[in-house]
């Protein structure tokens, strides 16, 4: 339909701000054509699913009516949550082909959903002809509902831009990783977006991502949390999380009780490490890459830290991809941790798998 080099606008689609971004090739690498954001009204997305569609079309809208340096209507999107499925599945050895015409008949045993309700894709990790081989071929396994789907592209749509690719945000997260940091074959990393309504977990060993999960926990249940203890308005408990000052309230009677949330969001962060260990071929972890608003909430990075004794750094999306602040209007550094997820969409082209 079109040429593998044509650009597309990563548009994350987040529940409480939408991020677009716009990469042009430059040298090797890339640059930041264009770049917006805007607010989401709250609830207008609810746990991945879209509750108000004008209202999230107008965000949308308005994040290409105040930045005229994109130069495409074409944008790729995601999708996380309990609408998504992502499973490695081991099947016998076979051809590309026979793995295209039994793939939708493999699939159902494993996806917990209608096969005629989803979009399926796959990507083979180990075809199972090396010399270690016992027969079997190790498969990815992506599954979307289309009624999720559906709701985002319309929403797009309204907006005035052609939705071309729909991805998963933790692949997103990995095109991203990949893109600024390369992949080393001997270490496993952890990519861990915090965002309003969800963390999107990424394990990859190597090149492959080896275990994924979403966990219904973000920003947000630091913000009522806060709101609900301390008996402030919504808006004021999303600032004081910020460590802004409001009437009512100090940030040293709200810290403990957004240290309380991090201690529920790492018990989930342990679980998946746990089922990742139960599965995994090694149970190690070098790293962990942090991004996501909710990432930044005070203690999170040190508390994540001292539980699972790895380094964690801050993921830049920008580290090798070119930012011009007089151009963009932003310091790389102010948008970064909310970017990566959005980035990652801007570097597929059409036609990739």
């Amino acid at each position: 339909m079109f040429g593998r080099s044509k650009n597309l606008v990563g548009l994350d689609i987040g529940s409480s701000v939408v991020k677009a971004v716009e990469l042009r090739p430059s040298g090797r690498g890339y640059r930041v054509a264009a770049f917006g954001m805007q607010p989401v009204p709250p609830d207008s997305i609810v746990d991945g699913a879209v509750i108000d569609a004008g209202a999230v079309a107008d965000a949308i809208r308005r994040v290409f009516e105040e930045n005229r340096s994109f130069k495409t209507k074409d944008v790729c999107a995601s999708l996380s949550g309990n609408a998504v499925i992502v499973k490695k599945i081991t099947l016998p050895v076979m051809t590309a082909s026979e793995l295209d015409d039994s793939i939708a008949w493999e699939a159902e045993q494993y996806i917990p959903f209608d096969i005629q309700d989803v979009n399926l894709d796959y990507q083979i990790l180990d075809p199972g002809t090396g010399p270690d081989s016992r027969g079997s071929m190790d498969v990815l396994l992506v599954a979307a509902k289309k009624e999720k789907i559906g709701d985002y592209t319309a929403v797009i749509a309204q907006a005035g831009r052609t939705p071309v690719v729909v991805d998963v945000d933790a692949f997103a997260l990995q095109n991203a990783y990949e893109a600024n940091y390369g992949l080393d074959a001997r270490e496993v990393v952890v990519l861990l977006n915090a965002g309003a309504s969800a963390i999107n977990i990424n394990i990859l060993q190597g090149e492959q991502s080896v275990f994924t999960r979403d966990i219904s926990m973000g920003g947000n249940a630091y913000t009522e949390a806060v709101q609900k203890e301390l008996d402030l308005p919504f808006d004021a408990a999303e600032e004081i999380k910020k460590g802004i000052p409001v009437d009512g309230a100090t940030f040293e009677e709200a810290r403990p009780v957004l240290h309380a949330v991090t201690e529920n969001v790492l018990l989930e962060i342990q679980k998946t490490f746990d089922f990742f260990k139960a599965t995994a071929s090694s149970d190690r972890i070098d790293r962990i890459m942090l991004s996501g608003g909710a990432s930044r909430v005070d203690g999170f990075r040190e508390m994540l830290q001292d539980r699972f004794g790895v380094t964690v750094e801050d993921f830049n999306p920008f580290r090798t991809v070119a930012w011009d602040p007089k151009k963009l209007g932003a310091e790389a550094a102010d948008v970064a941790a909310t970017a990566a997820v959005a980035v990652g969409l801007a570097l597929r082209r059409v036609g990739d798998r």
